[in-house]
């Protein structure tokens, strides 16, 4: 089983050698490898079991460095960058060459940010190569915001995951490009919409696709457990299943419900606050996911600030 601890020299030891190592970032757990070695690259994507088609982020220490792997940087994303980075931010960018066709699928923009952690921001800093790191999960399950989460699923696959302890904002990152002149978010993420928007103007929300996406993150089933996961409004749920015999769990906004047992039952935010409610979310399918029952009931946040981005990942869940 892959070792975990905060020794960064270790980690990047198994770097430079070509191999995997999870790293925590604010958002979600990364599985890390050299993004400029195509060996590397494909190891992350038998790993995760992640289609070829679903391009990856790179992952950098720093605004500075960013000029050595792409072509330019328009403004509007530079701007962002200045105020975003290190953050939830991840950003579309015409890419060098250098940077290897596996990583981006073949396509002519690649996905970059800097993490906003410690640990992984000295990491990146002592490594003279950026990191290609989509979540440490095997792929279309739940993203993993614990080194526990990733030792649990890819364990067995890599030698040493960072522990940074639990991530902080608890969805991926933002992604942000540019086409034809206006500024456009390809997924909703950690970075609410409004702040983007206060330093580059209105934006365009770009909907999921199903195949060959333009960025990262951009499939319509992603983000689920195992067991059915159905969204809706969850008391009436809670009467449909009962009556059909079925073991349930529910995972809600800030309402318990009486004769549920606790174990069965997740309140993300008891306060309601969304911010609290994007940092519980992933842990909290994932919990829900390991208890014996036959399905999940859950429902929509409310359809402001990061309740989008909550949103977004609730729906994609229920997708299969």
């Amino acid at each position: 089983m892959a070792q975990i601890g905060i020794d960064i020299d270790q980690a990047q030891v198994f770097l430079k050698s070509g191999q995997l190592v999870g790293i925590p970032t604010e958002t979600v757990y990364g599985l890390a490898g050299n993004a400029l070695d195509p060996e590397a690259v494909a190891l992350i994507f038998e790993t995760k079991n992640r289609p070829s088609f679903d391009p990856l982020i790179l992952h950098t220490s720093a605004l500075e460095r960013v000029g050595d792997f792409v072509e330019n940087f328009p403004e509007p994303l530079r701007e962002l960058a200045e105020k975003f980075w290190p953050g939830p931010l991840t950003l579309l960018l015409p890419r060098k060459s250098i940077v290897p066709d596996l990583v981006t699928s073949g396509l002519d923009r690649v996905a970059v940010r800097v993490p906003n952690h410690p640990l992984t921001a000295r990491l990146l800093t002592s490594l003279d190569f950026p990191l290609a790191a989509p979540s440490a999960n095997p792929f279309g399950y739940i993203s993993p915001t614990q080194a526990l989460h990733v030792e649990a699923q890819l364990g067995d696959k890599i030698p040493y995951i960072l522990d940074g302890g639990a991530c902080q904002v608890g969805l991926e990152s933002t992604i942000v490009g540019m086409e034809e002149g206006q500024v456009v978010i390809y997924r909703l993420g950690g970075l609410d919409i409004s702040e983007i928007e206060k330093v580059v103007g209105k934006v365009k929300v770009k909907d999921h696709s199903s195949s060959n996406p333009a960025a990262p993150g951009q499939l319509d089933s992603h983000y689920a457990p195992r067991k059915p996961f159905i969204l809706g409004n969850i008391e009436t749920l809670i009467a449909q299943k009962k009556a059909e015999g079925v073991d349930f769990a529910v995972l809600s906004f800030s309402e318990s419900f009486e004769r549920i047992p606790r174990e069965r039952q997740i309140v993300l935010s008891q306060s309601e606050d969304l911010h609290e409610a994007a940092q519980n979310l992933f842990a909290a399918m994932r919990k829900l996911d390991e208890t014996d029952v036959e399905v999940i009931l859950a429902e929509l946040m409310p359809e402001t600030g990061l309740g989008r981005a909550i949103n977004d990942r609730l729906r994609r869940a229920a997708a299969k």
